[in-house]
């Protein structure tokens, strides 16, 4: 059904962490955010009420239309189990750049929460899941999700034959956003190439407008961008062997994905190192910015904003390709609430769940069955793209390398986005590469 599905699949089985973004830690969340659907009961099966308790809940979800969804979720749960307390642990930081550290001592110091998020795939090796992760197979058997969740999607869940976590959505990272307005007044079209992106960028440059925005205080949203221009630069196929060893760094092609970048930030907001992904996308609402390089969380965040002036496009070059990643909940070995959990994770995999969340993230289902109604336009369009388009894995996001790679990835093209010296991060990426046992 899809492009390039049995490439991605090896390339995330082998070598990926598999298919996010972002205000800290409180505990019970507040009310009022209304699902679209809050009366089914979670699929696979009745659940019966907890009579009581608690149910520690922990993301890096606090910004915008992520904490909306995370909400609609939690409105569905306590529908069905009133007596239960939802401890919202989260740490805010895009990407869980903040997050997998606290993560990680929580679970070897032996106080995990009792749920956590956790990109779908690979990514579960980083936390032994053997030693301290529950193993959900009897569940997937039971909540029937062999057949909910698409072919590709349940192999990329398996590690070790078993299942470690639940998929809650998909995300695109390679969208354009841009402001409708200012492209229109200035008679742009969104850019389909790059050229055509450096010409309308000198347009807005010389009328006082931001031609792209972007922040990279996190670490991770320099990586993001690049890894959206390597897509388009290299195509789908030769994309895909940068994390086979099949593409060297050292190829041409990189080479210009870097030249490209490096022309890119010369256009940007010379307050980046400062901002946030979202600092940089209230440039468009503001109009004060004209584009911004983001994934679909993007379009949630738009959502909670109220901010509807906003367009999409694929990132310049990488039409017919989908750079994809996937949230899922796993469950902490020694959980203390070990009922509510499991109630838990049959809410986020339920289609009343998904429906409830997806619409308000800025993500499509993992679910196949979800109902595009209640879907916007643009995630419509993004269920279309899923369908049809070359499947390709975020790096940025878990989704295309091991984490230690993935780190030291996003490290030089944060470094790279301030100095750019195309020879240095060309030689840092293929020594990442080398290092990581795929490169020779």
């Amino acid at each position: 059904m899809r492009k390039n599905v049995s490439l991605l699949v090896t390339v995330l089985v082998l070598l990926s962490v598999a298919l996010t973004a972002c205000a800290p830690a409180t505990t019970a969340p507040s009310g009022g955010q209304q699902p679209a659907a809050t009366t089914a009961p979670a699929q696979g099966g009745e659940t019966q009420p907890a009579a009581g308790g608690k149910l520690e809940m922990f993301s890096w979800w606090t910004a915008g239309g992520e904490a909306d969804g995370l909400n609609a979720m939690y409105e569905i749960y306590k529908k069905e189990h009133p007596g239960v307390e939802i401890v919202n642990a989260t740490v805010a930081g895009g990407a869980g750049t903040n997050a997998k550290a606290v993560l990680s001592t929580r679970l070897t110091g032996g106080d995990p929460p009792d749920s956590f998020q956790l990109h779908a795939g690979l990514e579960v090796e980083k936390y032994e899941p053997e030693k301290y992760l529950q193993a959900l197979n009897d569940l997937y058997a039971s909540e029937g999700w062999d057949k909910a969740f698409p072919a590709d999607l349940i192999t990329l869940l398996k590690y070790k034959d078993s299942f470690w976590g639940v998929p809650v959505n998909i995300h695109r990272s390679n969208v354009l956003w841009y402001n409708k307005q200012v492209l229109a007044d200035n008679n742009i079209e969104p850019p389909k190439t790059w050229d055509e992106f450096f010409a309308a960028a000198e347009t807005l440059k010389g009328k006082g407008i931001v031609p792209l925005v972007i922040g990279t205080k996190e670490g991770w949203e320099a990586g993001h961008t690049f890894e959206t221009v390597l897509a388009g630069v290299l195509g789908a196929d030769a994309y895909n062997g940068l994390w086979t060893g099949a593409t060297q760094w050292t190829d041409p092609k990189v080479t210009e994905a870097l030249e490209t970048l490096k022309k890119v930030m010369s256009y940007a907001n010379t307050d980046y190192s400062a901002l946030t992904w979202s600092d940089a996308a209230q440039y468009l609402v503001d109009g004060k910015g004209a584009m911004h390089i983001m994934g679909d969380w993007t379009d949630g965040w738009f959502t909670s904003k109220g901010y509807k002036d906003y367009g999409w496009a694929p990132v310049p070059g990488t039409q017919g390709t989908f750079v994809a990643l996937s949230d899922s909940f796993a469950a902490a070995k020694g959980a203390k609430n070990q009922e509510n959990l499991e109630n838990w994770l049959k809410v986020a995999g339920s289609k009343a769940g998904q429906e409830a969340f997806n619409p308000k993230k800025g993500s499509i289902c993992a679910r196949t069955d979800c109902d595009p109604a209640l879907f916007n336009e643009y995630l419509k369009s993004a269920m279309q793209d899923w369908s049809k388009d070359a499947i390709v894995p975020s790096v940025a996001h878990g989704a295309a390398a091991i984490e230690k790679w993935a780190t030291v990835y996003k490290d030089i093209l944060t470094t790279f986005a301030t100095n750019g010296d195309v020879a240095a991060a060309q030689t840092s990426l293929q020594q990442a590469c080398v290092d990581a046992g795929v490169c020779k």
